[in-house]
């Protein structure tokens, strides 16, 4: 096709910042190396146009064509903003970059002839300013930090509630049961949520989702502030779990939106340090919000928090998801050009909107009951969950009913745990460590790699358990039963950042419907504990009951060292996760019979498209070529069932 004049790819999509010449979105190695006084105008083929004048390349592909763009508008060719502009600008501050005057000309190469039947495929240039891989760390860990706040909400506001358990009883004439299952009702309404929103935000992306649903959440909890009767105060807090459940899938695949796989751990670790830490500070500051204002104010803070993180996300979060990003480019360019079509590479084979939503439906409940991995990962994951929101129940009957503290001090038997989840997240690189020592240059590191630090915390978890349930009554002090959350804490946190990792690293592209099913199962145990917890404490009394919750854990612990010594066996017989390939030495060693075994394996697994895949961001290799040209993932002609 001859050249085109037509838009750059930074005024094209919905993600080119609006950022100055020192602070750009795009990453860190964006600028040519050497002196930090040498210009973006260097030599283009040492920059853009090297990948695409590739000889070998352009070989391998002889269907792509160039299309050149006009060179990009300096700033002293710009017309100057009016208010209307500048308004713009802070509303949207991804949509309106002004480049480097000395950026060079960008060349763009689709596949494609552009067509209706072979349209091009639009995919992200080399060291394009739109692809999420490429902003600078300064803001990915700006979005990062505004992630976790907004994924901090839903649970803030699902146990701050628990501080307001005693003094509703009068007030709406209510059972201590039914007080409690405003916590169970919420978190109920947290279980169904990520069935619906992980295929809305692959249909219409990240940011629609939480469009439709965080607005509502925040109505709903101005509901639960204003409700006067026990009916609207329980609906009012199902359904505001129900519309904060989007942040069980959102903030994960934003995360692998914007971080390479490489460099993921630590944002991971971060973001997922907030949805448990909420409900650590919810008790602490409901607690004393109860005492000094009224119960009716928790409510209050849960609505003005989410309102303020609504508002800020509007305001400052662009759209991560690459396929939503590529589309709006394609649909941009298609309007642009003379004749030519335009899709998104993710495109090619793309899947009905019903598809999609039946696979976010089905495929979670399908990878719980078939994959031996999900399963018990699953189950275990619930267990410990349905533990911490059990003790959001029995907190107040331990420390204000039977210890004789105040609403505002029962709060503060939580800092405990806090301290052992913020301890656990500040540890969490020892498991980075690991990792990077197992890896081997040019061979895919085993996801088992991930597990040892939930083998210390299947360990710590029923010892603090176990410390908690004999000296949680008196005469035993209590400042022992609050240090002995600090074990309980650092454990969770360990076992949900090494669960998340392994299943991603385990089902890759099918990792968002791993993690769905998890989240789903963990959220109906977490609504289920509260449920009995008071009842099983008063009746056992506080020893044998606590002792029975540290048999739960005792008994799940064993699973991960199970996992790491027996997952790559599993992995291989599993219809879902690709299995890690062998050695040439290993292959040598195995019988005639072993390698028809593996055969059979192989061909009972689900035959993967990436073009097809629902998430992306979950690939191995996610992120790892953005400066050569792509949505993140490298080029090469990969096996992605064998992982290689």
């Amino acid at each position: 096709m001859p050249g085109t004049d037509l838009d750059t790819p930074s005024s094209l999509s919905s993600t080119s910042t609006m950022f100055n010449n020192d602070d750009s979105p795009v990453g860190d190695d964006y600028h040519t190396t050497g002196d930090k006084s040498t210009s973006r105008s260097a030599d283009p083929s040492n920059n853009h146009g090297k990948s695409y004048q590739n000889k070998n390349e352009l070989e391998r592909s002889p269907n792509k064509t160039t299309v050149l763009t006009k060179p990009l508008p300096t700033p002293s060719l710009m017309a100057p903003q009016s208010p209307s502009s500048i308004l713009q600008r802070i509303l949207h501050p991804l949509r309106t970059r002004s480049p480097s005057r000395s950026e060079p000309t960008l060349k763009h190469t689709y596949p494609g002839s552009g067509t209706s039947s072979d349209p091009y495929l639009v995919d992200f240039a080399a060291n394009d300013p739109t692809n999420p891989y490429n902003w600078s760390k300064k803001y990915r860990w700006m979005l990062t930090l505004l992630i976790g706040i907004t994924a901090l909400c839903p649970p803030f506001s699902s146990v701050s509630y628990s501080s307001t358990v005693i003094e509703i009883i009068p007030e709406y004439g209510m059972s201590r049961e039914l007080s409690t299952a405003g916590i169970s009702l919420f978190i109920l309404g947290f279980a169904l949520g990520p069935l619906i929103w992980a295929p809305i935000s692959e249909i219409w992306g990240r940011n629609f989702a939480f469009y439709v649903s965080f607005p509502l959440f925040t109505m709903f909890n101005l509901g639960t502030a204003l409700s006067h009767n026990t009916r609207t105060l329980l609906v009012m807090r199902f359904l505001a779990g129900f519309w904060g459940s989007s942040t069980l899938t959102n903030p994960g695949g934003q995360i692998g939106d914007m971080w390479a796989a490489h460099e993921r751990a630590m944002a991971t670790s971060i973001f997922s340090l907030a949805p448990f830490l909420g409900p650590v500070l919810g008790p602490i500051v409901g607690g004393y919000v109860t005492e000094r204002c009224g119960y009716r104010w928790v409510y209050w803070i849960q609505f003005i928090y989410a309102l303020i993180v609504t508002v800020a996300t509007i305001v400052i979060m662009p759209e991560t998801y690459a396929p939503t990003i590529l589309r709006l480019k394609a649909k941009q360019l298609n309007t642009l050009s003379q004749g030519e079509v335009y899709i998104a590479k993710f495109d090619k084979a793309k899947k009905s909107k019903s598809e999609i939503i039946k696979i976010g439906l089905l495929r979670p409940f399908e990878l719980l009951f078939t994959e031996v991995i999900v399963g018990c990962l699953a189950i275990y994951g619930a267990i410990v969950y349905g533990i911490l929101y059990l003790f959001f129940a029995c907190f107040p009957l331990i420390y204000q009913e039977i210890r004789g503290w105040s609403v505002g001090q029962g709060g503060l038997a939580f800092l405990g745990m806090g301290f052992g989840l913020v301890l656990g997240n500040i540890l969490n690189p020892l498991g980075d460590r690991w990792y990077k020592k197992a890896t081997v240059p040019g061979k895919p590191t085993p996801p088992e790699t991930r597990l040892p630090l939930a083998c210390i915390a299947a360990i710590l978890l029923p010892i603090g358990l176990m410390w908690f349930a004999w000296t949680s009554a008196p005469p035993v002090h209590w400042i022992w039963s609050i240090l002995s959350c600090i074990p309980f804490g650092l454990g969770f946190l360990w076992i949900f950042n090494s669960m998340v990792n392994y299943i991603i690293d385990s089902y890759t592209l099918y990792a968002a419907s791993a993690l769905a099913s998890l989240a789903v199962l963990r959220c109906l145990f977490g609504a289920a504990f509260p449920l009995f917890a008071v009842t099983m404490y008063r009746n056992l009394g506080l020893h044998i009951a606590g002792t029975i919750v540290a048999v739960l854990a005792i008994a799940c612990a064993p699973m991960p060292f199970l996992f790491y010594k027996y997952g790559p066996y599993l992995r291989r017989k599993s219809r879902y996760a690709p299995s890690t390939p062998h050695t040439i030495d290993e292959e040598s060693k195995e019988t005639p019979r072993e390698r028809e075994e593996e055969r059979q394996d192989e061909l009972r697994k689900v035959k993967t498209n990436r073009n097809e895949a629902l998430e992306p961001q979950w690939d191995r290799e996610a992120g790892e070529d953005a400066r050569i040209g792509g949505e993140g993932v490298d080029g090469r002609s990969r096996d992605l069932e064998k992982g290689i």
